[in-house]
């Protein structure tokens, strides 16, 4: 591998990284907020008072279930980012496979309708977006 191709790899270990510590956070908010606070914290571009209700306590499973899926996809991504520091090509792969496809749903679902600030909602698309280009670079000129 280039000292070019090497850096790039450094670099999407530091992206993934960040999202995932950013998930896990967000994970741990969801899981420790009520429903209303969970909706408010993830939907931030929506005013909290709109999302106050008294949610049947199924809602509050389903979002906490969400909590959880954030939680485990950051650490995911935070292993993935550590074992593809160290070299591993199907790290790579599988990193971009749980992170691209958990921020996929976000971008359809949540960002691109307006529910979300920029910061740290999009932000975070485009950091996930970049780790998995630059990754798909990586590997395919390591094939070269």
């Amino acid at each position: 591998m280039s000292a070019t191709q090497t850096n790039v790899v450094k670099l999407v270990t530091v992206l993934w990284v960040i999202w995932g510590l950013v998930h896990m956070l967000a994970g741990v908010i969801v899981l420790s907020s009520d429903a209303s606070g969970g909706f408010a914290a993830i939907a931030d571009a929506v005013p909290a008072e709109a999302l106050v209700h008294s949610y049947h306590e199924a809602v509050g499973g389903i979002l906490n279930q969400h909590g959880w899926n954030l939680l485990w996809f950051g650490a995911a991504t935070v292993i993935g980012g550590v074992m593809i520091w160290r070299g591993s090509r199907t790290a790579l792969w599988v990193t971009a496979m749980v992170g691209g496809l958990a921020d996929l749903g976000y971008l359809l679902f949540v960002d691109l309708p307006g529910f979300v600030h920029f910061m740290p909602g999009t932000v975070m698309t485009l950091v996930s977006g970049s780790a998995i280009v630059l990754s798909i670079w990586v590997w395919r000129a390591s094939r070269a």
